[in-house]
C-alpha cells in the first residue's frame, strides 16, 4: 500500500473518498482524546465503572480487530455478489456497534464525575 492510498465509500451514486493518512490522523486524535479522558479520571481521583470500562474497550478493539477479519473473507468472483453483500452488511453493523460503544465513554465519564470520590487509606 502507498503512501497515497484511499478508502473509497459508495452510498448509492456517490463516492466518499478518504485518504488512509487522514484516517490514521483521525483515529489517532480519537485515541488521544479518549486516553487523556481516562487519565484526567485518574488524576482527578474519581473511579469508573469497570464495567463500562470493559464494555468501552472491548467494543473498540474488537470491533476493530473483528471488522479487519472479516474484510479478509471478501470473494473477487463475480457471482459471489451476494456473499459479499451480506459481508457488507455484517461489517456496517460491526462499525455501527463499534461507533454506539464510544457513546460509553462519555456515560463512564459522567458516571466518574457523579459518584462520590474514591477514599484513601492510611
Amino acid at each position: 500500500m502507498s503512501g497515497s492510498a484511499d478508502l473509497d465509500i459508495n452510498v448509492h451514486d456517490t463516492y466518499y473518498i478518504i485518504a488512509y493518512l487522514h484516517l490514521a490522523i483521525l483515529i489517532s486524535i480519537l485515541f488521544g482524546i479518549i486516553g487523556i479522558g481516562y487519565w484526567l479520571m485518574q488524576k482527578a481521583d474519581r473511579k469508573l465503572s469497570k464495567w463500562l470500562n470493559w464494555t468501552h474497550i472491548g467494543l473498540t478493539f474488537g470491533g476493530t480487530l473483528i471488522v479487519w477479519i472479516l474484510t479478509k473473507f471478501y470473494r473477487n468472483e463475480i457471482m459471489e455478489w451476494e456473499f459479499n453483500n451480506n459481508l457488507t452488511m455484517v461489517i456496517t453493523l460491526t462499525v455501527l456497534l463499534m461507533i454506539i460503544g464510544q457513546l460509553i465513554f462519555p456515560i463512564n465519564i459522567i458516571y466518574g464525575l457523579i459518584k462520590k470520590k474514591n477514599k484513601t487509606s492510611g
